[in-house]
């Protein structure tokens, strides 16, 4: 893990209001992103090329339930809809045509494609022949290029982006397929496609649109269910056109950079189970293949089980996201009955991981180092990896230890003011 005390957050809370692209463009307005840049980026949609004619772009501050919003409404006198290839080729002509990074031109390619093959896998057709229906009008590449262009300018492409589970509303909704259970069925397919978690509610109605959803997994680097430590800069808040009596429809975006912590704080889980009928052979063979399918650490703890025979406390350090396919892993491997679960979070130090060549005797070995740091950015542990250590030992012949001096002082060469 690369430490992070000098990147931005961005926190995107969608857990009630679910999420829409104007609401998204809104947001990032209200957070500082140039206005006259985001306005002059989607006029260059006006053109003949792309048969868009007297584009208008209305910015207003509104009113939803107690909370002031930014509202971000765009059309065009160009009422033909297009398919999938042609709103493909206008985002991305249009994106080439900015001056933007290429993280942000990548990111237009992607929200468009992953749209407009949504599309053509439920219809079961040809991606360049889909029929976008509800999201094939202007706003559609207006919401992508002005998002493209105000993360680019809020420098938020480098930056850690996390948001919560989406809220997609439910009940029944009423458009161009007839009438369907929400979300939209392309909303659907676009979460599954990302593994996206999301929730029904809080409200009968549609809270998450295509276009603002595959804005959302195109961007979203962790799902959270709570804000990480942060400490907050600016908040904006988006609105869509529609409006809830029962609560106030405004997507809310957190900018902040990390806290001042000793330690970065991570979720993870605990898995554990007691074994006291399987021979060390089965145990170490179970730990080895918990740790090739992603398993953080596994540790064994002598106890003694039921009617005092001898066990071990099998115990498996986890992401959150691993602990159903680790379970299956463990059960199977193992053969026990069940396993227990603990949530939790943990406290860990900034660390990153980088590659040294070490030279002996003629011998070359690129070496993998795990370098620490504190809160501050000073390095305070190095720990070359073992099993690179060892094979450069087995063709040299030198101590194991003298190899890891090797690789310490050497590592340390490429950190002078840092150690």
């Amino acid at each position: 893990m690369v430490g992070t005390e000098n990147k931005k957050i961005l926190f995107i809370d969608c857990n009630a209001s679910g999420v829409a692209g104007d609401m998204f463009l809104g947001a990032l307005l209200e957070l500082g992103a140039n206005v006259e840049r985001v306005i002059s980026a989607i006029k260059t949609l006006d053109n003949p090329q792309f048969k868009y004619s007297n584009i208008k772009i209305n910015i207003d501050d509104v009113m939803r339930g107690e909370f002031r919003a930014t509202q971000v409404n765009v059309t065009s006198d160009s009422p033909e809809k297009r398919v999938g290839s042609e709103l493909i080729d206008i985002v991305e002509k249009a994106a080439a045509n900015l001056y933007l990074s290429a993280k942000a031109k990548k990111f237009a390619s992607n929200v468009i494609r992953t749209l407009v093959q949504t599309e053509a896998d439920l219809h079961d057709t040809l991606a360049y022949e889909a029929h976008l229906h509800e999201v094939a009008l202007v706003d559609t590449a207006a919401e992508i290029i002005g998002c493209a262009v105000a993360l680019d300018d809020l420098g938020l492409f480098d930056s850690k982006i996390y948001s919560t589970p989406l809220a997609v509303g439910g009940g029944v909704i009423k458009f161009s397929h007839g009438i369907l259970p929400a979300p939209a069925p392309a909303t659907l397919a676009i979460l599954k496609s990302k593994h996206f978690p999301f929730h029904g509610g809080p409200i009968e109605a549609e809270l998450a649109t295509p276009t603002g959803t595959s804005i959302l997994v195109n961007l979203v680097d962790e799902v959270k269910i709570f804000y990480p430590p942060i400490v907050p800069l600016r908040i904006g808040y988006g609105a869509g056109t529609k409006e809830f009596f029962e609560m106030p429809a405004v997507l809310r975006l957190t900018l902040g950079k990390a806290s001042d912590e000793t330690f970065v704080k991570e979720e993870i889980a605990v898995l554990e189970t007691n074994i006291d009928d399987a021979s060390g052979e089965i145990l170490g063979h179970a730990a080895d293949r918990l740790l090739q399918e992603g398993a953080k650490d596994v540790s064994m703890i002598p106890v003694f089980t039921k009617k005092n025979r001898p066990g071990q406390i099998l115990k498996v350090i986890a992401e959150q996201k691993d602990v159903a396919h680790l379970s299956k892993v463990l059960i199977a491997e193992t053969g026990t009955l069940g396993v227990r679960v603990y949530r939790c979070e943990r406290h860990i130090i900034n660390r990153e991981v980088i590659t040294v060549e070490l030279s002996v005797m003629g011998n070359k070995e690129k070496v993998r180092v795990k370098v620490s740091k504190n809160a501050e950015g000073k390095i305070i542990r190095i720990k070359p990896e073992f099993e690179d250590l060892k094979k450069l030992a087995e063709k040299t012949g030198k101590p194991l230890r003298e190899l890891l001096d090797l690789a310490v002082c050497k590592t340390q060469e490429m950190f002078p003011k840092e150690t």
